[in-house]
């Protein structure tokens, strides 16, 4: 937020003091960053999912990445065919009950030479599929040991491979589920954490999440739903980063501090909500919008919504998509699609620039983020989550004249809704959904 050079006078002990603060302003975030951390779990051309469906929905979203892994017998040429054609990349992963690594490192070299790979990532949910690594059977209700070893090994094999070395191993998903104390919940055990794996053991170099937006302990729909799950708090009412690496939610062993887990490097592979009882196809489409943003927001670099298209081979996934089994877009494909193409931005941002602002009132359900794409132009997204319904009328502050100001409603469309000039103020309305300001200030201020 911005502090303007000359603050309003004060009145201290009867006399006017005049107050003066340097302008500090708010260093803008390249818009590619944040493009480049959405993301989508689809089987891309099993399943039931064709590949050249696959391929005009990522274009049509603007996702930039799929998160894949080998036991769902997706061809790699797939893979690779899709990226040819979209420029989509791939976190690959072992996924359910996965314990070949030797398999995972060929698929990912060859993802890799093709400049198709993201990073490679650990186990799905060992608490409901288990492995069996090296003769021994762990995760569910048995010990994690063998969990704990397998992805030693598959760290210690990623940093050794001449092609694979320098990608990110993503951790294995609800850690928090251990029986034992094998201190998953760490990316790198610390000296005396007192784990049944020695201290110094890496398993990953990102925590990774299923931080799904609702959840049995937090049913319904509240404000601040996807601001809440983002949280890597306790204050987080879902399945988040806390549960899996703070304390973990099962046996509740120890992990990383509250002040620690602010700044841990972090990824979800997993998040989303079906439509059901208040969540209506609207509903979801507005919660994916915040969903992606808060996530960014709150530090996570790479978010996956399940799903991109309904699977038709499992029950109970039929409206977690955003496209139908058929490949009808539902209007969270829409929404998205307009919100990437307002933020397209074919360059880059070498130093971001800085913008002197403001949103006064700002209550605790509106937040903002503030973009530059790679001309200069700042996109300022502000997004209120008033998901119980009303709506709150707040001014965006500039602390110097923008040259213009365009103002984009992605629920509206990719034209814009309003566009002002020579401005230091802009007031709106805000309700449930993103809205974004692009503003264009001369080439000498705010931008380097």
């Amino acid at each position: 937020m911005f502090r303007p050079a000359l603050l309003p006078l004060l009145l201290a002990a009867g006399h006017v003091v005049p107050l003066v603060a340097q302008p500090a302003g708010t260093v803008a975030v390249p818009v590619g960053d944040f493009l480049g951390s959405l993301g989508v779990n689809s089987a891309v051309s099993r399943r039931g999912e064709r590949l050249e469906d696959t391929a005009r929905s990522i274009e049509y979203t603007g996702l930039r990445w799929i998160r894949c892994g080998y036991e769902g017998r997706v061809p790699v040429a797939d893979l690779i065919e899709l990226h040819r054609q979209t420029g989509v990349r791939f976190s690959y992963g072992l996924l359910s009950g996965g314990t070949d690594i030797e398999r995972l490192l060929t698929g990912a070299r060859e993802l890799a030479t093709a400049g198709a790979l993201l990073a490679i990532e650990g186990n799905n949910e060992p608490n409901n599929w288990g492995v069996t690594y090296q003769g021994e059977h762990g995760g569910r209700n048995e010990s994690w040991l063998p969990v704990a070893k397998l992805h030693r090994d598959l760290y210690q094999a990623v940093k050794a491979d001449p092609v694979l070395k320098d990608f990110p191993v993503w951790s294995l998903t609800e850690n928090g589920a251990q029986t034992d104390n094998v201190g998953l919940q760490f990316l790198t055990v610390p000296a005396g954490a007192g784990t049944l794996m020695p201290d110094g053991t890496r398993y990953a170099d990102f925590a990774n999440c299923h931080n799904y937006v609702t959840h049995p302990a937090w049913p319904g729909l509240h404000d601040n739903q996807t601001w809440v799950a983002a949280d890597p708090t306790p204050a987080c009412r879902v399945d988040g980063l806390y549960g899996n690496y703070g304390r973990t939610w099962r046996r509740h062993f120890p992990g990383y501090s509250e002040a620690e887990l602010l700044t841990l490097p972090r990824v979800t592979t997993e998040t989303g909500v079906k439509i059901e009882g208040p969540i209506t196809e609207e509903v979801q489409a507005r919660l994916f919008l915040s969903l992606y943003l808060d996530q960014f927001k709150r530090g996570w670099k790479h978010t996956a919504v399940y799903l991109l298209r309904d699977r038709t081979d499992e029950a109970g996934n039929q409206t977690f998509g955003f496209f139908k089994p058929d490949y009808t877009p539902r209007l969270g494909a829409t929404w998205l699609h307009n919100l990437t193409t307002i933020l397209a931005d074919d360059g880059s941002v070498a130093v971001p620039g800085q913008l002197d602002y403001s949103i006064t009132p700002q209550p605790e359900t509106l937040h903002d983020l503030l973009l530059q794409k790679s001309d200069g132009r700042f996109e300022l997204v502000v997004w209120n989550e008033r998901f119980s319904g009303g709506a709150d009328e707040a001014t965006v502050l500039f602390g110097q004249q923008a040259r213009s100001v365009t103002v984009f409603d992605p629920t509206q469309g990719t034209v814009a809704v309003r566009e002002l000039g020579d401005v230091t103020s802009v007031k709106l309305t805000f309700s449930d959904h993103p809205v974004v300001l692009e503003i264009a200030n001369p080439p000498s201020e705010g931008t380097q």
